[in-house]
């Protein structure tokens, strides 16, 4: 005899199907990036007391995540974990208590952003413009803020002071043009290749020069060996510390805050006991978790209206869908772009 049909259950277990659909990328092990970050079906979650749901639009592919997926840099664990440090979304739902409302333009300052949707306490999101874009709104949490606070937080700049920066080429690095442009400070622009010299120049910087073992001379012969030159900020670590400090100004500061070169930072004791030089680091992340909301808010709004009026600019080379995760992943792990690369969890923008 056949069993009745339990249509309580049927309709339980049809509920369940309904919500498994949702997709987010997981880091699965150490390794190449296409190799070991994969998408997963996951529940989609449903919000509770003061927590949003966010519908992420966009979200944008950095060096960190990178390294974080090769096992060089601090990044998500336990294997599966959700990833990915950056993205922009609109809010979709809210739990009883919340401050944002369906609706808000937002980014997400968790750390597990590519996926269809994000569920955190709304002290995870901030409000942002809803007239940004959303190319930008991708790009707004890590580099804007890194570079203005790397200029603002180690050294008195004045007008007429000079910076100088290595892998100038990058987003940290345009956006170092620019912020120290506004305070009457000039840069000297690190980069590998030659051809990158001109677009950096059209940009705004003052001086381009390829990276080397002897740029510190290079930089002198242009400057002046009397310039004053309190700050150079380092995303390579090994011996490009070495380079960079070697040109700074007696007392200046190094600020090292990437692991491109994959090695440890390297400076001469000479510069660090003669010169009376510095070499010091800078994680966003530390000062994301200090801040109040407040600081943070204001912040991100500083820096989303700069992207507005035309102050920032931040190419896009290229974006995918979620479905080209591995294409995405290997074009942003490649050297020699022009450009951000950028994921669209819910299609294009």
């Amino acid at each position: 005899m056949r069993s009745p049909i339990n249509r309580g259950a049927v309709a339980s277990v049809d509920r369940v199907r309904k919500v498994q659909d949702m997709k987010c990328a997981h880091l699965t092990a150490h390794g190449a990036p296409p190799e070991v970050v994969k998408i997963l079906d996951v529940v989609e979650p449903v919000a509770g007391h003061g927590q949003a749901l966010v519908k992420m639009i966009a979200c944008g592919i950095n060096p960190a995540d990178l390294l974080g997926f090769e096992g060089r840099y601090p990044g998500p664990g336990p294997f599966p974990a959700p990833c990915g440090i950056e993205g922009a979304g609109v809010v979709e739902s809210v739990g009883a208590g919340s401050v944002l409302s369906v609706g808000d333009h937002v980014i997400s300052l968790s750390r597990a952003n590519w996926a269809e949707k994000v569920l955190a306490a709304d002290e995870m999101f901030i409000r942002i413009s809803k007239t940004l874009g959303w190319r930008d709104a991708a790009q707004l949490k890590i580099n804007p803020p890194t570079a203005k606070k790397m200029l603002a937080d180690y050294v008195e700049l004045k007008p007429g002071d000079w910076v100088a920066q290595n892998a100038a080429n990058s987003a940290v690095g345009l956006h170092v043009i620019r912020f120290a442009k506004d305070l009457g400070v000039k840069t000297v622009n690190f980069v590998r290749r030659t051809e990158l010299i001109q677009p950096l120049k059209d940009h705004g910087a003052d001086l381009v020069l390829v990276a080397g073992n002897d740029q510190a001379a290079q930089m002198r012969a242009e400057i002046g060996a009397e310039a004053h030159v309190p700050l150079g900020l380092d995303a390579c670590g090994g011996a490009p510390t070495r380079w960079m400090a070697d040109g700074l100004s007696d007392g200046g500061t190094v600020v090292n805050y990437g692991y491109l070169s994959g090695a440890p930072c390297e400076v001469e004791s000479g510069d660090l006991i003669v010169h009376g030089k510095t070499l010091t680091g800078f994680w966003l992340a530390g000062w994301m978790g200090s801040a109040s909301r407040t600081a943070k808010e204001e912040l991100f709004a500083e820096m989303s209206a700069a992207f507005e009026t035309g102050k920032l600019v931040s190419p896009v080379e290229a974006t995918y869908g979620f479905d080209q995760l591995g294409d995405a992943l290997a074009h942003a792990w490649r050297g020699g772009r022009s450009g951000k690369i950028l994921l669209t969890p819910n299609g294009t923008i």
